[in-house]
């Protein structure tokens, strides 16, 4: 996506995108047929988060006060499953960012506006901190349990496995989303996966957090900090890394396939996709 927008009469915003061969029609970009007013994006990377979080920590907290009855691979399927469900429902809208990782590393890449960032990031700590307030109610008093991200290890491994983790996610999410060689129909599907197998080996060492909006937000409500600097670091390099390294993965001269008919509702506006 290029990094200009132009507002119409409904006070909406187009995401003008500059034309590229090696473009996809994922739900994981902002590039759509139709205006969508930015206060709308926002409102969906809100509830997208809102909703991630809660789903994903509450499993986390279930697990805990029940005798780990959800145990981790239980815990696994569902961060990958509430990523798989928001990006269909909410992709089309606001692009189903959910992380301000994601959020950074499109825009170092030109393919979100570098001016909606700011505004993106707030939205997405708004709804991880909502989150974390709502299951704080809710599992009170002598079941009350961080469901933040903290290293159970020595800072530099939770750092470099953090990096790894978030380096793969973008890796894969730039695939799914940013080049119609790929099938952009599974995007969801394709980052689903990729988060539930982050959790599985990840988990027990960072909590596999691979988002800095996932760990702010309990961090602010709990007021526990330990290891924050990580987690704000880490997945940020990571997925800048993990952008980039897909562009210089995926560099051909050959002809592309044309975009399948199928898949025409999630085209960008530019009309040169």
């Amino acid at each position: 996506m290029a990094d200009s927008s132009e507002s119409n009469g409904n006070h909406g915003l187009v995401l003008n995108v500059e034309p590229e061969d090696n473009r996809n029609t994922s739900p994981l970009t902002s590039n759509v047929s139709f205006i969508v007013p930015f206060m709308q994006k926002l409102m969906a990377e809100v509830l997208g988060t809102y909703f991630l979080i809660f789903a994903g920590c509450a499993s986390v907290v279930v697990n805990v006060n029940n005798e780990k009855v959800v145990s981790l691979p239980g815990i696994s399927i569902v961060w990958g499953l509430a990523v798989m469900v928001l990006v269909y429902s909410l992709g089309h809208i606001s692009g189903a960012h959910f992380n301000p990782a994601v959020t950074i590393a499109f825009a170092t890449c030109k393919r979100f506006p570098l001016k909606q960032v700011p505004a993106y990031i707030i939205a997405q700590v708004f709804g991880s901190t909502m989150a974390a307030g709502t299951l704080r109610l809710l599992f009170s008093g002598t079941h009350d349990v961080f469901t933040g991200t903290s290293p159970q290890g020595s800072d530099l491994q939770a750092f470099v496995i953090e990096f790894i983790i978030t380096f793969y996610l973008m890796f894969i999410i730039s695939g799914v989303a940013t080049d119609n060689r790929a099938i952009g129909e599974l995007a969801g599907l394709a980052v689903g996966a990729t988060v539930l197998l982050n959790v599985l080996f990840a988990g027990p060492v960072t909590g596999a957090s691979m988002n800095p909006a996932r760990s702010l937000g309990p961090a602010i409500v709990w007021d526990e900090y330990k290891g924050i600097w990580i987690y704000l670091t880490a997945p940020i390099i990571g997925a800048v890394s993990g952008a980039w390294a897909y562009n210089m993965v995926r560099y051909t001269d050959k002809p592309l396939r044309e975009i399948t008919k199928s898949a025409s509702f999630l085209k960008c506006s530019c009309n040169s996709c």
